[in-house]
């Protein structure tokens, strides 16, 4: 995945300096930047790092003062440390496989339905009546009873 320093600055109420539309897809400490890669600057005693660092993008805190020009674009923020965690997080998401479908062996009573996107695992029961929203998923070993409505994107675990 790709994203530009401006649609990383909207998810994370940064503010960008230089070329917005500098892209990464990799994350780097600020001493191996490269192209392509964002990387972050929170602890003084790496800012020297920052004039050489050949990363496309780092996030730096809003208060920073540059000694001298940066080839890098900047996204400013309120904590690099705390960013670079929400970002992480981001692209954990992103990138974690999906289960959909069912697995067997489940007991899905009769006229219930399974919305195409949605996940239930194995040994899981699933009683009558019961309404399943879309994205919604049910990991092995849940119970649901009767009559119950699962809102959309929900995550049961057991």
């Amino acid at each position: 995945m790709e994203f530009s320093a401006t649609q990383i600055a909207a998810l994370v109420n940064g503010t960008v300096e230089g070329d917005g539309s500098a892209t990464v897809s990799t994350f780097a400490k600020i001493e191996e930047g490269r192209q392509g890669a964002i990387s972050f600057l929170a602890n003084p005693k790496y800012a020297h790092y920052l004039y050489d660092t050949g990363s496309s993008v780092v996030l730096i805190g809003r208060d920073f003062v540059l000694e001298h020009p940066v080839k890098a674009t900047l996204i400013r923020v309120d904590d690099p440390y705390a960013t670079v965690a929400q970002l992480l997080g981001m692209v954990s998401k992103l990138t974690a496989p999906q289960p959909v479908g069912v697995e067997s062996p489940v007991h899905v009573a009769e006229g219930v339905t399974v919305p195409d996107d949605a996940y239930v695992g194995a040994f899981s029961y699933i009683g009558k009546g019961v309404t399943i929203g879309k994205g919604v998923k049910i990991y092995p070993q849940c119970y649901v009873g009767d009559n119950a409505v699962i809102g959309d994107n929900t995550v049961l675990y057991p």
